[in-house]
């Protein structure tokens, strides 16, 4: 995969969670969602800040699937949180970090698990704190060797 397409891809991610949390919060419907960020936010400068252009079609797959997929995605990630804390007392971003990523690791193969956790602790850093980011790192990581646990029983995982 080229350097640009990594880009565009992590770009998705990053507005797949920021979309993910306004859905959350505000309620917005998947296909307001889709026309607010392609149309303004995805590769455009908002208040002075420029956004990377993203991969439309990955961003769609992510928030579409987080949503189409929810009800067996939340009590994964149920399960991998400590301390019985559910996630829907977790806070909103945050949320929206572990529901994309476990979107992801879940449903998309193709994509090794490290690089969804490490594109995803980004992700977390951009709005959460360093105990967060762990949270989202600890997590992702125990989901992915549920789901992947091929990709960490070779001997270099």
């Amino acid at each position: 995969m080229t350097s640009e397409k990594l880009i565009k891809r992590s770009a998705a991610r990053l507005a797949a969670v920021q979309a993910l949390y306004q859905m959350d919060v505000a309620g917005s419907s998947l296909t307001d969602i889709f026309a607010e960020f392609e149309t303004y936010w995805m590769g455009r400068e908002v208040e002075g800040e420029k956004y990377a252009e993203a991969e439309a079609a990955y961003f769609r797959d992510i928030v579409g699937g987080v949503l189409r997929e929810q009800r067996t995605l939340d009590p994964l990630v149920d399960d991998a949180l400590r301390n019985g804390w559910p996630l829907k007392r977790v806070e909103a971003v945050l949320r929206a970090v572990l529901r994309a990523g476990a979107y992801e690791l879940v449903h998309q193969a193709k994509v090794p698990a490290r690089v969804v956790i490490s594109e995803y602790v980004d992700v977390a850093g951009a709005f959460l704190d360093k105990d967060e980011t762990g949270m989202v790192n600890a997590v992702l990581d125990q989901l992915a060797r549920k789901a992947r646990d091929g990709e960490f029983s070779s001997p270099a995982g």
